[in-house]
């Protein structure tokens, strides 16, 4: 007490402002309270100068905001923040996020495609919010959301956002199940009903780059570019390592999932910088995935090389190995990663880039790689990114898109379900109609409760072969190709006549999805997509359809909840108003058909199990 009597009076002696958790000490010690600050655990995050991370809202005990103030040290040469930093930053967001949820360690097991849409500069506020969206049996998915904030302007801007995969851990690396996570708004729900389909995206990701590698040639075509000689890839390539020591680590000794990425992104630059002599611009980090962990006294090798470069891109890959001080054992594989890089001119545009010449063998095939994962990512942003009023009805389908065309008619419809201002329009009996206006869209739902189990409603609905059975508005659908045991793809045929007096036909993708967890529903979604076996013919009038497709709730072993959403195209609009205004049964009328087409159906398998 005399000692910290004395460094107070030297203090005010010396004009130095006393620190408030000094002042509250001195102020409640005589009561036995003490407010300095606590000692931080050994392997506990430290926040880095300049931080602050917010204890989450009362509506999601799992959200964490963070708030980074952009100093020199985490900048590059041009006064930008270095985007290894901001993975660290994302990471720890995150990883607190799900411990929050989990309430024990996490650990980063993969992380989805980012893409960086703007730089960050010395001066500026990085903005983090990050929370989990869903919960799985042992791994969860996080959400993260990053802006930043020019404190002079007041600017907000968007610079990414992020899906990161982490897995709870028990003692010596157990799993630990979760418990399930509720979401309370209209955009968690969303997020929580999408999360599923992201999920099934990462399960099927390689077997995407499988498929399209086995249909392209096998021959390496090198582009050419009018006077630009091919740069040899092996002059790109870079390999480092890196002590793994305690402050790159969590407190399980586990070397954290950000600073590896900013390993990686580190020798990944200077690959880039090799092929083009300037000073690179990361725009995209592909999806990736953990293969395991390292620990502290860890080697980390980090090796990269330029595998393509098209015209204003190129595509660097980085593999992570770790070994221990003895090198008793092999190399372990941490991590390989695919970044995009470009080179911006003064007016901030992509330069053209020298071509790269491949190594035989190798090199051809991370040339082809590339190649075919650039197609993969266009695909992707094209599909499961666009917004609908940004890009045609009907999507051209082939195998290297089916994945994401399955993700987003699925999603779609869920998101549909999830909106919270959906009004009862009308109710006749059983039957009730439901609309949700928005400003360039007018979508109905119509549902009822039917005395069938939902597994079996579902494996009716979801054949449209059927579907003449008990809509009148279907003249015939044919099954065109079966992609898979959850998508098919249908030529449908309708009676309605288009404006041109013709009868409509349709080319639509059909989706299903059985329950992701107890609480979800059976999912049969439709869109309209593109087949080059199936142009428009001259007989029909081709239609579209948006989004729409049946949602199936089990209320019991014997009931169901079925219901129909629909997305109304300008060609569909007239007749869902006429049905929303009273003007017309036919909704109703074609649902109650669709209850009997149920009940007849069920009663005829349960003849033919007693006949078995």
């Amino acid at each position: 007490t005399l000692l910290l009597s004395r460094c107070l009076l030297k203090m005010v002696k010396e004009n130095i402002v006393i620190p408030e958790e000094i002042l509250n000490f001195c102020c409640n010690g005589l009561q036995g309270s003490t407010s300095l600050p606590r000692a931080r655990d050994p392997g506990e995050r430290e926040e880095a100068p300049g931080a602050m991370a917010s204890p989450s809202p009362p509506g999601n005990p799992t959200e964490v905001q963070m708030s980074q103030l952009v100093l020199p040290c985490h900048t590059n040469h041009r006064g930008e923040l270095s985007t290894g930093q901001l993975l660290k930053w994302i990471d720890t967001a995150a990883c607190l996020s799900a411990e929050r949820h989990a309430g024990c360690p996490c650990v980063t097991a993969s992380m989805d495609d980012i893409y960086f849409e703007h730089t960050i500069s010395v001066g500026q506020v990085v903005n983090i919010k990050a929370k989990v969206n869903r919960a799985f049996n042992s791994s969860m998915e996080v959400g993260i959301q990053v802006s930043y904030e020019d404190l002079c302007s007041g600017k907000h801007c968007s610079i990414c956002k992020a899906y990161a995969t982490f897995v709870a851990q028990g003692p010596s690396g157990s799993k630990v199940k979760l418990k399930p996570l509720t979401p309370q708004t209209e955009e968690e729900k969303i997020e929580h009903s999408i999360a599923a389909e992201r999920r099934r995206m990462r399960l099927v990701h390689k077997d995407t780059l499988k498929d399209l590698l086995i249909r392209s040639p096998r021959e390496t075509e090198l582009e050419t570019r009018d006077g630009s000689v091919a740069v040899p890839a092996e002059k790109t390539r870079v390999e480092s390592v890196e002590l793994v020591l305690p402050p790159h680590a969590n407190h399980q000794g586990n070397t954290f999932g950000g600073q590896i990425m900013a390993w990686m992104e580190n020798v990944a630059t200077i690959a880039a910088s090799r092929l083009c002599h300037a000073h690179p611009t990361l725009r995209a980090i592909e999806m990736f995935h953990f293969r395991g962990p390292s620990q502290v006294g860890d080697r980390l090798v980090l090796k990269a090389i330029v595998n393509n470069a098209f015209k204003n891109s190129m595509e660097v890959g980085v593999c992570a190995e770790a070994y221990d001080q003895e090198m008793s054992v092999s190399r372990r594989h941490i991590n390989s990663a695919f970044m995009t890089f470009v080179v911006l001119d003064q007016e901030g545009q992509p330069r053209t880039l020298p071509m790269v010449a491949p190594e035989p063998g190798d090199g051809e095939r991370r040339y082809r790689e590339a190649s075919a994962r650039k197609k993969i990512r266009l695909d992707r942003k094209y599909v499961v990114s666009c917004k609908q009023t940004e890009v045609p009805l009907s999507v051209p389908w082939d195998q290297s898109n089916k994945v994401y065309l399955s993700y987003n008619n699925v999603s779609a419809l869920k998101m549909l379900v999830a909106k919270a201002n959906w009004a009862l329009a009308r109710e006749k009996e059983k039957v009730r109609m439901y609309t949700l206006e928005e400003d360039k869209f007018l979508s109905f739902r119509i549902e009822m409760s039917v005395h069938i189990a939902a597994g079996r409603a579902f494996s009716l609905l979801s054949d449209l072969r059927r579907r003449h059975e008990w809509d009148s508005h279907y003249v015939s659908a044919e099954l065109v190709q079966q992609v898979d045991n959850d998508d098919m793809i249908y030529h449908v045929v309708s009676q309605t006549l288009s404006s041109e007096n013709k009868p409509q036909d349709f080319v639509i993708l059909a989706s299903r999805r059985k329950p992701c967890s107890k609480g979800d529903p059976y999912v049969v979604a439709f869109r309209s997509v593109t087949l080059p076996t199936h142009p428009a013919s001259a007989s029909f009038t081709r239609g579209e359809t948006i989004c729409s497709g049946f949602c199936i709730w089990p209320e019991s072993e014997e009931m169901s909840k079925v219901a129909y959403y629909n997305q109304a195209t300008p060609g569909y609009l007239n007749y869902v108003t006429t049905n929303v205004a009273g003007l017309s049964s036919n909704f109703c009328a074609t649902f109650e058909a669709c209850e009997k087409f149920l009940l007849k159906n069920k009663e005829d398998l349960i003849m033919r199990l007693q006949d078995l």
